[in-house]
């Protein structure tokens, strides 16, 4: 009999030794009463209990990658949130997506975030709850480190 304890929460049962990031994960798949499917992904960018990207760099990560992930995915991004051991970000859409599509879709985004020059986006006491917590270097460093990392070994977790 297997006493392992299974949470409501998806992540808290991946095993976090297990997995090699960066990464893409499938973590949930919803599909409601009149058939929409809500998908969500673990975007993982540090190795976890090894790594966490500082609040500067998440924040700035999130700024950019959340505003022009939608130019690459108009119909279909729902949110991308970062999560609170500050080692990637989970990435909620529209229809019924594999790791690869994302993947493929983000490594457009983040290739662009590597390289940026002009202002973060929504940086003001009016547009963020924390204006004046960026670093916009921090965050093209681990957009690299994604895009390097994904093109290297691809998209799965497990490799």
């Amino acid at each position: 009999m297997n006493n392992e304890k299974k949470y409501n929460v998806d992540s808290f049962n991946l095993d976090h030794t297990k997995v090699t990031a960066p990464f893409v994960r499938l973590a949930a798949k919803k599909v409601g009463e009149k058939g929409d499917v809500v998908t969500k992904f673990d975007i993982r960018f540090c190795q976890p209990n090894v790594q966490a990207m500082p609040t500067g760099a998440i924040h700035t990560l999130e700024h950019l990658t959340a505003e022009y992930i939608r130019d690459e995915m108009p119909n279909e991004v729902i949110d991308l949130s970062p999560m609170g051991c500050r080692t990637g970000f989970y990435f909620t859409i529209w229809g019924d997506h594999d790791e690869a599509y994302v993947a493929n879709h983000l490594l457009n985004v983040l290739k662009k975030v590597a390289v940026w020059d002009k202002p973060i986006p929504a940086t003001t006491a009016k547009e963020c709850g924390n204006y004046l917590d960026h670093n916009l270097e921090g965050a093209k460093y681990w957009a690299k480190a994604w895009c390097d990392g994904i093109e290297a070994k691809g998209w799965n977790c497990y490799k």
